[in-house]
């Protein structure tokens, strides 16, 4: 085999497919629409990597919730450990592996929360119990008790009754603009394909250059 062979996928393209991409969005979305019909899990789990107050990195898996030209969102409650961090530093990575697709997505950038209403409109489509929970989880505090955490929930399905739950103060959604994407696809041998794409700033077109595996 040669090293300029195309290597065939799942999703039906080939590395040739991935370093003609010119535009990173589109390639994000291809590979995820393939994603969520291959992966035998949650397709949207990604890690968010922030940094601590004491300069050490942090990792853990989220939901993303939307992603566009905007960017790149997922939701917590900003009095979290990761809430503090990404409100400090407002900036992060993301990383999508896709197993069933042997492909992975790195994104790095600055981050911001997103509008009140936008979060307002996510909230009121999420069941029920997980809208309690959301209000009953002090989300990265010390837990008093056993039990402490089922009360907090039988008091806030008491007081919200059979009506609205509103969307916690503390509770919203961030947003990632991408300054820097990468697009890694697995082939034999580790003669893997990495093809990155950067801008300088989020007003600025994107520059890709492929990478050695």
């Amino acid at each position: 085999m040669s090293e300029s062979a195309p290597i065939e996928h799942p999703s039906g393209l080939t590395s040739g497919d991935l370093i003609e991409a010119d535009e990173p969005l589109r390639l994000f979305a291809a590979w995820f629409e393939q994603a969520a019909r291959s992966e035998p899990r949650d397709p949207t789990a990604m890690s968010l990597a922030t940094v601590g107050a004491d300069g050490l990195p942090n990792v853990r898996m989220v939901l993303m919730k939307g992603f566009g030209e905007a960017g790149f969102v997922f939701y917590t409650n900003v009095d979290s450990q990761k809430g503090h961090e990404l409100d400090r530093e407002q900036k992060a990575a993301l990383l999508f592996h896709w197993k069933s697709a042997n492909r992975q997505v790195r994104l790095r950038g600055p981050v911001e929360r997103i509008e009140d209403a936008e979060a307002d409109a996510y909230f009121a489509t999420r069941p029920r119990l997980t809208q309690i929970g959301a209000w009953a989880s002090k989300q990265s505090a010390p837990l008093e008790s056993p039990h402490a955490f089922e009360k907090a929930i039988a008091y806030y399905v008491a007081k919200f009754g059979l009506g609205t739950v509103p969307r916690p103060p503390n509770w919203t959604g961030y947003r990632l603009r991408p300054l820097q994407i990468e697009f890694w696809q697995e082939r034999p041998f580790r003669l893997h394909d990495r093809l990155e794409f950067r801008r300088e700033a989020l007003d600025t077109p994107w520059h890709k250059a492929r990478l050695y595996p």
